[in-house]
């Protein structure tokens, strides 16, 4: 065999082991999001030359002749390949095109609309930065001191805040602060000072679910020995909260780049309601209409956001703990626990089966405009809406398919999310891609495969639901196969199915599933706000998210009806964080903690439950992190 093959084959081995597959399926990825978008008009069987003559002018009248003069114009007798290879046979020049509604240059349009993006998306950033300090803030102070045993089992309040969708936060920020306060600008985008109420509205929300997960990994890292011993030694609380998050940053990571991709592209009903240029606005005006190039464009360039946010997350996590991974270095931060407490939930769920207990002896649809944006009163506690109609009987009535489908998503959602996060070649490049797919696009494409039916939002929800899922169980598997014991137990003839049944999966699925609890609220209204699109619930349901979207409007004038469904998610988001809170991997019994180690689990973290027998000098004598490893 000639030199140069021998060379040509080592080097795509080489390439092979250094992730060139991965490369390879990213683009394969890629290339199919960027052709499922060109054929969109095709696969949703609808008449581009139709949707494109009204979104240039709606007055007009669809005549034979003006469709044909739509239709020679953009090429759509060519079909949809022909009209692919020519964009990207541009694209390869640099040229995506123009638009086919305004007729404008395609590549300055996204251009100048993701560089709004990216700045607003940067300004949300430091909000949920802010926003998850202050909600991990008690347990970093306690777990610093040595003093975990006084936390306690709360988080309501971020629950609260995680369960508030944007549109609705954004809303209320621009009525009330930007319109009635007159403190800060709420629509348009001139300066620093328009960038403040969208970035509240984003950031506040994602901080909280970011803050939550974070919260429930300190605890296991402040109980790890090398804290134990370095509190031991007298190193200063500053330091050791320091180190506990570097610990425990990592894997939050690959979330904290679907936040920038979701921020960037996802943030379509804030950027709607401030009226901003952003990239998400732009892609959902161009998907309604169906305007190719931008669409393509700006998708393409989600794609490579989100490509590079994922290379940044795992270099960012090798950084911070790769010598540790690479040596197996860690401790499992996902010990043995007692159970939660069960009053602060069950509270929470009599309130929830109260309020829909109340609201279902009423009649959701009775109409009554003598009545209409009624305050809440004894005849209608939560007021009544624009129609008349009763809130507390919607909100009731409503409760049960919203519920039922949102647990339904959830718990496929966890599942795929496991089973794909175990396998982090495969998923990690279909995670990224699925997240840089805004929502609304989401749900066009699948309407456009599987059809317009009732199980189409159901669907559309599921196929993007299990990404953030799937990135957290990846990196925590990750971490866990670099755990000392699992090498120890590996060492004693332990085999692949005795580790991921007894070890792995014990580990991961705790956290996991309380991450999803925590998105359960958000599910729930993604699948209603699909109604907007023609798919699932539509008015007069009594769908959560519709009597959200339907009572937006009258915000300054009947807060109530807006507030009510709000207030109800808000305990139905409590109400999932605190119960999740009770899924913890089962402590060994008694008998077996009396006959081994005292009070050391299968992780070897001693229960921080019982006082350790060791004192001060016994413990080992590590005074750095474990992601220190040299």
């Amino acid at each position: 065999m000639p030199g140069f093959l021998v060379k040509g084959t080592a080097a795509l081995r080489r390439l092979a082991r250094g992730g060139g597959l991965t490369l390879l399926w990213r683009a394969v990825l890629a290339a199919a999001l960027v052709c499922g978008i060109g054929l969109l008009p095709w696969l949703s069987r609808t008449d581009p030359a139709l949707t494109v003559l009204k979104a240039r002018s709606s007055e007009r009248d669809p005549t034979p002749g003006a469709l044909r003069a739509v239709r020679d114009e953009l090429g759509l007798d060519e079909g949809p390949l022909r009209l692919l290879g020519g964009w990207l046979s541009g694209l390869s020049r640099g040229d995506a095109g123009r638009s086919w509604i305004s007729g404008a240059d395609v590549l300055p349009s996204v251009t100048s609309a993701l560089g709004v993006s990216l700045l607003l998306m940067a300004g949300a950033l430091v909000i949920a930065a802010g926003t998850a300090s202050a909600v991990c803030a008690r347990t970093l102070w306690l777990g610093s001191r040595r003093r975990l045993g006084e936390r306690t089992s709360g988080g309501s309040a971020s629950a609260v805040l995680a369960a508030l969708p944007e549109f609705l936060l954004a809303a209320v920020l621009a009525s009330v602060v930007g319109v009635q306060l007159g403190w800060l600008p709420a629509l348009g985008w001139y300066g620093p000072q328009w960038m403040v109420l969208p970035a509240l509205a984003l950031g506040l929300p994602a901080g909280a679910v970011l803050g939550r997960m974070l919260d429930d990994l300190l605890p296991g890292a402040f109980t790890e020995p090398w804290a134990l011993a370095a509190a031991a030694r007298g190193v200063p609380p500053k330091s050791l909260a320091r180190q506990a998050l570097r610990r425990c940053v990592p894997g939050l990571l690959p979330n904290l780049g679907l936040f920038v991709v979701g921020l960037t592209g996802g943030s379509v009903a804030v950027e709607q309601i401030f009226d901003i240029p952003g990239l998400g606005r732009l892609t959902l005006r161009a998907a309604l209409a169906q305007d190719l190039p931008v669409l393509q464009t700006g998708t393409l360039a989600l794609v490579l956001l989100a490509a590079t946010a994922g290379v940044l997350a795992r270099l960012a996590a090798r950084w911070l703990i790769g010598p540790a991974l690479r040596d197996g270095a860690l401790h499992s931060q996902h010990r043995p626990g007692p159970p939660a407490p069960r009053t602060t939930p069950l509270l929470y769920a009599a309130l929830l089966l109260a309020i829909i207990g109340l609201g279902l002896p009423r009649d959701p649809l009775a109409l009554d405009t003598a009545v209409r944006l009624r305050a809440p009163s004894a005849a209608h506690p939560f007021g009544t809406d624009a129609l008349g109609r009763d809130v507390l009987a919607r909100i009731a009535h409503g409760a049960l398919s919203t519920l039922t489908i949102a647990l339904a998503v959830t718990a496929v959602a966890l599942v795929l999310g496991v089973l794909l996060g175990m396998l982090p070649r495969l998923s990690g490049p279909l995670v990224d891609s699925v997240n840089a797919v805004p929502p609304v696009l989401a749900a066009l494409l699948v309407t456009g495969a599987a059809g317009s039916g009732p199980w189409t939002p159901v669907l559309a929800v599921a196929v993007v639901a299990w990404s953030p899922l799937a990135a957290h169980a990846s990196a925590l598997l990750q971490q866990e196969r670099a755990t000392t014991h699992l090498t120890a137990t590996r060492a004693l003839g332990a085999g692949r199915r005795y580790l991921l049944t007894h070890e792995l999966l014990p580990a991961v699925l705790p956290p996991v599933t309380r991450h999803a609890l925590l998105r359960l609220p958000g599910i729930a209204l993604a699948l209603a706000s699909l109604g907007f699109l023609g798919l699932g619930a539509q008015p007069p349901s009594p769908e959560w998210g519709l009597l959200l979207a339907e009572n937006q409007p009258y915000v300054e004038r009947a807060p109530w009806a807006v507030l009510a469904p709000a207030a109800v998610l808000a305990v139905l988001g409590a109400l999932a964080v605190t119960a999740a809170g009770g899924v913890r991997r089962p402590r060994l019994p008694k008998r077996l903690r009396r006959s081994g180690a005292p009070s050391a689990g299968r992780s070897g973290h001693p229960d921080p439950q019982e006082p350790s027998s060791m004192s001060a000098p016994d413990r080992t004598p590590v005074l750095v992190s474990p992601t220190d490893t040299p």
